[in-house]
């Protein structure tokens, strides 16, 4: 008796543990956003005279009116939004089609095919910069958002088709064997039979290859100055000025910049839990 009353005065010990440093953890991880929005509310006067870390003593709300109208942010986040949304969508068509083709279909040369995309996973991004220009250049799409939205789409293909054509192998066949006795053609088969099936993995590729859109900052600099352009990352720079920065205005920026990502993150969470679980099933 006294030996089960000491295991479960352990056992729970050990919970309590585990529960505190979880919630410590969880603390560590959602106060930058906590601080990130406080810091948008204050002025300057308050970020350097000592309350940087604690809420604003004075809450700034003219911040978010001065980045959005003054600073056209919302002009930069109409940009982000459309640019990393096509990207998005064209994207995921490719890699949805070609997955499949790669990993169901019987061709010649699909191997090779295969791994001449998957070997754009090695190519360094910043060493297809000048190559890039150069052609855009000649291409006369510099200062078009063609000029972003080509290698977003090329760069996100790579592991795209990876990870598609592994959920597709993972399918059994039978399924596809049984849709072709029941007349399916080749398109039926792919959007109302395989697609389906595969959805989960392709709203995680959706969320990664959004994110990565949507925080790129390298091709938008490099490739874009016309403000009627500019993506909110290259747009937020253009809040700080060069001899006197308002700091407030910057943090409201971020929080802009930031919100679409926890929005598309909660709409796609339960997608990619259950990719993941596909995988994990899987392996």
């Amino acid at each position: 008796m006294y030996a089960k009353l000491h295991s479960r005065k352990g056992n729970l010990l050990i919970r309590l543990i585990i529960t505190a440093f979880l919630v410590f953890w969880a603390a560590v991880q959602i106060y930058p956003l906590i601080w990130l929005v406080f810091f948008s509310f204050k002025s300057n006067e308050e970020i350097f005279g000592g309350n940087i870390a604690g809420p604003p003593l004075v809450w700034k709300v003219e911040n978010y009116k001065n980045a959005l109208m003054g600073g056209n942010v919302f002009r930069y986040l109409f940009n982000s939004v459309w640019v990393s949304m096509a990207v998005v969508i064209v994207a995921c068509i490719l890699i949805a089609t070609s997955a499949y083709a790669l990993s169901r279909m019987r061709w010649k040369l699909k191997k090779i095919v295969y791994w001449i995309f998957i070997s754009g996973m090695t190519i360094p991004l910043h060493a297809t910069l000048l190559p890039l220009f150069l052609l855009f250049r000649k291409m006369h799409i510099i200062n078009n958002p063609l000029s972003i939205l080509i290698p977003y789409i090329v760069f996100a293909l790579p592991t795209g088709i990876l990870i598609l054509t592994n959920a597709y192998a993972s399918l059994p066949i039978e399924m596809e064997e049984s849709a072709c006795i029941d007349g399916c053609n080749i398109y039926q088969l792919f959007w109302k039979i395989m697609f389906p099936l595969v959805k989960p993995t392709v709203a995680a590729i959706a969320l990664f290859t959004f994110l990565s859109s949507w925080n790129e900052l390298m091709f938008a600099m490099t490739f874009i100055s016309e403000p009627k352009w500019k993506t909110l990352t290259i747009g937020l720079q253009s809040l700080s000025g060069m001899f006197y920065t308002e700091w407030g205005p910057i943090g409201a920026g971020m929080v802009v910049a930031t919100a679409p990502v926890l929005i598309i993150y909660l709409l796609l969470n339960r997608q990619v839990q259950n990719a993941l679980i596909m995988g994990a099933v899987k392996g």
